[in-house]
């Protein structure tokens, strides 16, 4: 897939109406509407103003949770409309349906350097649906498509894909940053490039193992599924999580490596406990003598050391998933030495991958020191296996002339 796309800065803008497909699928209050964490609402400013300052006249168009087609007050836009007031200190009027009467004469009305948001498109079952006539209604309504819903960019809906078909789509400024980066590190890192994968299931991770066995230099497995991978070397692993399912495919993975010259580390020792619990007591236990009665939850001083000592001298790093359940501050350990790691590397090119990497990074404090934060959970681990993100795909590339109106 091609990544160099046009952006806005490529096309004239002013005087259009802009689609401008966002991602404000944020954590809220469901009764209050306070949201916890804003996020993607901010990642995508830039090109909000960006279109706003050269005369452009913006359709704000999002998701909020999985309402199935109903009508859900919970999950309406309303508290990010609110919020993003705040942020743009201009008013953001949000339509009372999706593509009824009230989003077509808000939206007519609208001049250039006004915003409108549109209320929850999936409200409308025919937006999950990548509903034809629903696409092409959307497109009327402006003059450009422009995507920055990189989290929602491995969707084929109506909003993400469907409406390239009836306009020229160009990306959004965030959109360009995620492909920069993530781009540039899979297909001209600067080496060596070091991929550290964790989380709880092998299974999330097969298709970006098998990706990046053939461009790391370097993998690091902690997490969950670290265990998998233990027990297929024939170690003991006591309570631990067990992919039982891809034992053998681990197996394979491990072999594979060797063969290809990666180096894949696993962990020395870990952390344990007798159960899955905030308030159990920590246990260290060495990876080749797991005792039968403990739980793996964290990775150990030693392996913190082994993956410190692989990131010290990396050019780049690509982090997906945690060490451990760093959800309990006594199992966070590991996952807090790989952010801090990754964060002294002034040098090399540090991404993290969404999701749960990225919250604990920002617990940490210190995602201001890393290169990227993907703002894509399920977006950048498909991006990770290589594979066609329909959100991205459908937009034009920059050697073409004009847009993909008719694609």
């Amino acid at each position: 897939m091609n990544y160099d796309k046009k952006t806005i800065r490529d096309i004239d803008v002013s005087g259009k109406k802009i689609l401008l497909r966002c991602d404000f699928n944020v954590p809220h209050d469901k009764t209050t509407g306070i949201i916890h964490d804003d996020t993607r609402i901010v990642s995508t400013l830039p090109t909000i103003r960006y279109l706003l300052e050269h005369n452009a006249a913006v359709i704000l168009l999002s998701h909020m949770g999985r309402p199935h087609g109903q009508w859900k007050k919970e999950l309406s836009l309303f508290s990010a409309r609110d919020h993003l007031e705040k942020l743009l200190g201009i008013p953001v009027p949000l339509t009372q349906d999706v593509l009824g009467p009230d989003t077509k004469e808000k939206c007519a009305a609208l001049q250039p350097g006004q915003v409108v948001l549109v209320e929850n498109l999936r409200f409308r079952l025919e937006e999950e649906q990548n509903d034809p006539d629903f696409s092409r209604e959307l497109a009327s309504l402006a003059d450009l498509f422009v995507f920055d819903a990189f989290g929602a960019a491995h969707r084929a809906h109506a909003s993400t894909e469907g409406v390239s078909h009836y306009l020229p789509s160009v990306a959004g400024l965030l959109v360009e940053k995620e492909l920069q980066f993530m781009g540039a590190a899979l297909e001209a890192p600067k080496r060596p490039l070091v991929a550290i994968l964790g989380g709880a299931k092998v299974a999330d991770k097969i298709g970006v193992i098998k990706n990046l066995l053939q461009k790391a230099d370097t993998i690091l497995i902690g997490g969950g599924m670290s265990y998998t991978f233990l027990a297929a070397q024939g170690r003991p692993i006591g309570t631990s999580l067990l992919d039982a399912d891809h034992v053998d495919y681990a197996r394979q993975m491990l072999d594979q490596a060797s063969q290809l010259g990666v180096n894949l580390l696993l962990p020395l020792d870990n952390l344990a406990a007798k159960e899955f619990s905030p308030d159990a007591a920590p246990v260290l236990v060495d990876a080749q003598n797991f005792p039968e009665d403990l739980m793996g939850m964290d990775i150990g001083p030693k392996t913190i050391q082994l993956f410190t000592d692989a990131i010290r001298g990396a050019g780049t790093v690509i982090w997906n998933g945690p060490m451990g359940v760093f959800e309990f501050p006594a199992f966070a350990q590991g996952t807090r030495a790989v952010a801090a790691a990754m964060a002294q590397q002034a040098d090399a090119v540090t991404i993290v991958g969404g999701g749960d990497s990225a919250s604990a990074v920002e617990q940490t404090g210190l995602a201001h020191q890393l290169s990227h934060i993907s703002t894509g959970g399920g977006a950048s681990l498909e991006f990770l296996e290589g594979l066609v993100l329909p959100g991205i795909a459908c937009l034009a590339d920059k050697e073409q002339a004009g847009g993909n109106a008719d694609s």
